[in-house]
Formats: structure tokens, sequence, C-alpha cells
């Protein structure tokens, strides 16, 4: 199954994604953690949830860019947390794909998905907030938006957290409705 899984800051997103990964009961799970740590606070929240994610039977790998590199065969389920922060590395980082990170994530997407039997990825609803953003801001969300429409198309299951209720727009597993567990976090 592939999964898409978006939200705004703060919806809790994040938290029905790991839910879903334990619901699900295929193990190994690993979490993929796009995150770079550029200071102290990053690596001590880090810690935290590692160490959070450890007891619920994630391993974790840090993966800021080249994800069609991560080896992660062996993994039942793999959570990949998030598309944004990966897509802002791709784009920005030395030594990431630049205007190649289209293509570059979505080829490594595809890897990873191959590799395991579940793949949920949690992204970022940045785009109704009315702001007007500068151009290189707007190009982020156009590249970000691409990669979420891309990935959609593909997955089985889209679900937008909104306060923390989940609002299913696609189910392709269990088209009669949604699977039993994944309306929340309960």
């Amino acid at each position: 199954m592939l999964g898409l899984i978006t939200g705004g800051s703060g919806s809790g997103k994040s938290e029905y994604a790991e839910q879903m990964v334990l619901k699900l009961q295929k193990t190994p799970r690993l979490y993929i953690a796009t995150m770079v740590p550029f200071d102290e606070e990053c690596h001590e929240r880090i810690r935290r949830h590692r160490a959070m994610r450890k007891e619920k039977g994630f391993d974790t790998l840090e993966c800021y860019r080249g994800l069609k590199s991560a080896e992660v065969s062996g993994y039942g389920t793999v959570l990949l947390e998030c598309m944004s922060n990966l897509t802002a590395n791709e784009l920005y980082q030395e030594g990431g794909a630049g205007e190649r990170c289209v293509e570059e994530i979505l080829e490594g997407v595809r890897k990873i998905r191959a590799q395991c039997e579940h793949l949920l990825i949690v992204t970022n609803e940045v785009f109704s907030d009315g702001i007007e953003y500068d151009r290189e801001t707007r190009r982020y969300q156009r590249y970000l938006a691409e990669i979420n429409r891309r990935i959609a198309a593909r997955a089985d299951l889209v679900v937008e957290v909104v306060y923390s209720i989940p609002l299913i727009h696609k189910n392709s597993i269990c088209p009669t409705g949604v699977p039993e567990g994944f309306y929340g976090t309960e």
C-alpha cells in the first residue's frame, strides 16, 4: 500500500500517520526522517523523537536528500516524514538535485515503494494560507505541489488531517469504506 497523509502545521498528521503504521501491524518498521538538524534544539528534538519511535518499534534512518539511495529492504512498513523537508533539502542544499528535485524525489519514492509492503508519506499542506509569497517560495510550492499530486495519483490512500480529524480523499484499499481503525488515533 502507498499512502499519502497531508495536513497543515499542527494538524495531527504525524500522529495519525504513526498510528496508522502501528495498525498495519507489518513489521519491522522504519521511519525515514528528512529534517536537517540546524541547531542544538533540533538535535534535542530528534533525540526525543527517536526515543519515542523506538518504543513503538521503529528503526530510524536520517535521509536529508538522495532518497533513491536509501536501502529499506527487509522493512514491512516505511514511514517517510516529511516530503516538504525533503523537497526543500533537494532544492536548496548543496549536493541536492536543484531543479531536478521533483524527478529525483519521485524516483526515490518508487525505489522505496518497491522494497517494502507499505509506504506512508507525510507531507504539508502549504498552499491555502492566502499569503502572496516571493518568487523563490512560490517555486518551492510548485515543486512540492507537483510531487504531492503525482504521489496522490499513485497512492492507494490519501488522507488529509484537519484538527486531528482524518478526511479520506482516496481509498483504493477498501473501496466500500475506510479500513477499520483508520478514522483516528482512538
